[in-house]
């Protein structure tokens, strides 16, 4: 029986996709770096800050790693103080409730851009946990993210739903044997169907996302969606 539904944040809970494009094509230049659509999916999206930066710029030192990741972050707050949440996510919350699910988070987001997010989103109380890979060995691709939400829900794989954007994201969730949707907001979805999302979605107002949670829910517990 469903029990929880795990929510990734960028580009799931709120489109924030092309803002960080856009930042990273901005500080990447001061390093000659040109970064087109292509090269943002395959070696940002989705991935640790510090993986990242080890990457792309490997000859800076450690503190001017740290010294770009916290210029990158926070001009990401200073421009997304705008966002919206992603069509149809009200909605979903709000049927989760009324089935007493559980609600949570799983992120790669550093802390201060999760706390940033939920609160300009007006979110920071609707969610039972949060779970940071900051605050993790290891983050998204690695499963241990998702892992580590069931382990504070005290529930089994087959008791939640994941929703994911990103390839990164998708790995974590598929790979901690989690059924995952993907959320078609960043990437291709047949990518996102190749990397193990049983269900592709272009956002929460999607029919097919509320056929199949009517599905998983028990009939005796069942409330019918406006959707």
């Amino acid at each position: 029986m469903l029990k929880a539904l795990l929510l990734d944040l960028d580009g799931t809970l709120a489109e924030t996709d092309s803002l960080h494009f856009c930042i990273w094509q901005d500080f990447l230049r001061d390093y000659g770096l040109e970064t087109d659509r292509n090269f943002y999916q395959a070696k940002i999206s989705g991935r640790l800050n510090p993986d990242i930066v080890d990457d792309l710029l490997p000859q800076l030192n450690a503190d001017e790693k740290a010294d770009f990741i916290w210029r990158k972050e926070a001009e990401f707050r200073n421009r997304a103080n705008r966002l919206t949440p992603m069509p149809g996510l009200l909605d979903l919350l709000d049927w989760a409730e009324r089935q007493n699910l559980k609600l949570a988070v799983v992120t790669n987001a550093p802390p201060e851009n999760a706390e940033f997010m939920l609160r300009v989103l007006q979110l920071t109380t609707r969610f039972d946990l949060i779970v940071l890979g900051d605050d993790l060995p290891r983050g998204k691709p690695d499963p241990l993210p998702y892992q580590e939400a069931l382990r504070q829900l005290n529930l089994t794989t087959q008791e939640a739903i994941a929703f994911e954007d990103s390839p990164s994201g998708l790995r974590s969730a598929v790979g901690a044997d989690i059924f995952t949707v993907g959320v078609a907001s960043t990437h291709d979805p047949s990518h996102l169907e190749q990397l193990g999302a049983k269900l592709v979605i272009s956002d929460f107002t999607d029919p097919q996302l509320w056929t199949l949670l009517q599905q998983r829910i028990s009939p005796d517990v069942l409330v019918t969606s406006r959707h």
